[in-house]
């Protein structure tokens, strides 16, 4: 793929995808509003349904089921952006809940989720924990290293009462896979929109930027870094969330506003997820990887999350 043929002659793509956690009207509109006023459209993941068991990390968090975020999910779809899906709860949801969570999505935007990513430790999850591995020896190792007892992804197993894989395959056609702390995602993964035969209930999958909070965030936009990403033509979908610590006291934090603000002023293709991957499959993306690739970016993948600590 020529990564300068952007539409518009535009020299790189940037958005955003934006995991839920604890996000509430309150801690995300002014992000929403400055990205609107820039220019940018991105994608804000929401949950459809609260729970009643609900961890103590995900206290407070909105879901559909709250009007005020509901009208604002909708405010943000009628000004250009994506909603999609982080699993329709914050916590394991079964089949029937799963249903019921893509109903009312459906019923609130006009058509099910395109894009999912899954959630933490969700048993509903897409071949998650070491189901994401072709390699069985990093599959294992990643079990030894990282899965805790209890831990299960089943969302894609006919069998479990979690199972949705079928509905997932029928409405979602992309889901986040592979996250790498790099602001070009072609620098670490050349095709990042893939299929594989092994999970047949994603159609297509796509690896990330992984910034999980505000300060990780700024430091993937630097201005040495931002130069890079123009001059290389690339392509950078942040994974974030935007609930943690990128509004304060009702603001936008100065310094993330003028990283954006001098993003914004470059050259770039700043749309929502879903229609740059529909841009990058139009442009020959979404194949399978080839053996030797997918152990390269398990790998890869595999030793960055050795780094950060990471288990998902």
């Amino acid at each position: 793929m020529n990564r300068r043929r952007f539409p518009g002659g535009k020299r790189f793509a940037f958005t955003v995808f934006d995991d839920c956690d604890n996000a509430t009207v309150a801690n995300t509109r002014p992000f929403y509003r400055l990205l609107e006023h820039l220019g940018m459209r991105t994608t804000k993941t929401v949950w459809s349904l609260g729970a009643e068991d609900v961890h103590p990390n995900w206290v407070g968090s909105s879901t559909l089921e709250d009007p005020e975020y509901r009208d604002f999910a909708r405010e943000l779809q009628a000004h250009g952006f994506e909603i999609a899906s982080h699993g329709v709860s914050m916590m394991s949801a079964t089949r029937s809940r799963t249903l019921r969570g893509i109903e009312l999505f459906a019923g609130t935007f006009g058509h099910p989720p395109r894009t999912h990513a899954n959630h933490g430790d969700n048993r509903d999850n897409l071949y998650w924990l070491d189901g994401r591995f072709r390699s069985r020896l990093l599959g294992l190792l990643y079990r030894y290293r990282a899965v805790r007892n209890g831990q299960s992804s089943e969302g894609h197993v006919p069998r479990s009462p979690y199972f949705w894989g079928d509905l997932g395959h029928k409405h979602i056609d992309y889901v986040r896979g592979f996250t790498f702390p790099a602001t070009d995602l072609l620098s670490v993964h050349p095709r990042p929109l893939y299929a594989d035969a092994a999970t047949p209930f994603v159609n297509f999958w796509f690896s990330a930027c992984h910034a999980p909070s505000v300060a990780a965030f700024n430091a993937l936009l630097r201005p040495e870094r931002q130069e890079r990403l123009v001059r290389a033509g690339g392509i950078s979908i942040v994974a974030t969330h935007v609930a943690a610590g990128f509004v304060e006291h009702g603001e936008v934090r100065s310094d993330t506003r003028a990283l954006l603000e001098a993003l914004a002023a470059r050259d770039g293709w700043f749309v929502p997820v879903a229609t740059l991957l529909d841009h990058l499959r139009a442009g020959g993306l979404g194949g399978p990887l080839p053996a030797a690739e997918r152990r390269r970016v398990e790998l890869r993948w595999l030793f960055s999350a050795a780094r950060r600590g990471a288990g998902s």
